[in-house]
């Protein structure tokens, strides 16, 4: 069976302030006709783990089967589904059945276990990593669908871009998912402009 720890350069975006708004980034620029999907593979889906999944750095992710990547996009869309009908005027209720029930199932499941190691320290464990990982995905999402924090998730201003975050910046006026990416891209193309105008 194959493994994969975490590489050295992280892969995946992340730092949407939840584990389930960082899943979904993973189909970049949804809606738009450059959508792009991270977990093209079964190889990127145990990539995906590895890097932001709660395991220790040197754990090897077993690569899974191929049925669980499916249902690994199917969870992802389920999660946007449902927080797209909870960000609305009719709440989480809206959430189709079909999404609702795929996310109660995968809720279910077995979450990464902590233990403490012989330094004291909190280490994470499972017996199918990226299973625990899915099922701590749907919970996140199941719980953030109705938890007042939802009312801090943001769509990031970058036109190109569709990524969601959870604003937890003390004014609550935060815009970009990220200010290396998104809020750099913007910052240069105001520059740009207003020096075209005043040339």
């Amino acid at each position: 069976m194959a493994l994969t720890s975490e590489p050295a350069t992280p892969r995946f975006r992340s730092g949407a302030g939840r584990l389930c708004l960082d899943f979904m980034r993973t189909l970049r620029l949804r809606g738009s006709g450059d959508a792009t999907e991270e977990l093209a593979t079964v190889q990127d889906l145990a990539d995906w783990v590895a890097q932001l999944g709660p395991y220790p750095a040197d754990l090897s992710i077993p690569v899974p089967p191929a049925a669980v990547l499916v249902r690994a996009r199917e969870l992802r869309e389920a999660v946007h589904t449902l927080l797209t009908a909870a960000r609305g005027d009719g709440g989480a209720a809206t959430c189709p059945a079909a999404e609702r029930e795929l996310l109660n199932t995968a809720a279910t499941a077995a979450t990464p276990v902590p233990r403490l190691d012989e330094t004291g320290a909190t280490v994470y464990g499972a017996e199918d990593p990226v299973g625990a990982v899915l099922a701590d995905i749907a919970r996140d999402a199941v719980m953030l669908a109705a938890s007042p924090a939802l009312a801090q998730v943001r769509a990031c201003s970058g036109p190109a871009c569709a990524a969601w975050f959870l604003d937890t910046s003390r004014p609550g006026n935060r815009r970009w998912c990220s200010m290396e990416t998104c809020g750099n891209k913007s910052k240069k193309s105001t520059w740009r402009t207003r020096h075209a105008t005043d040339a």
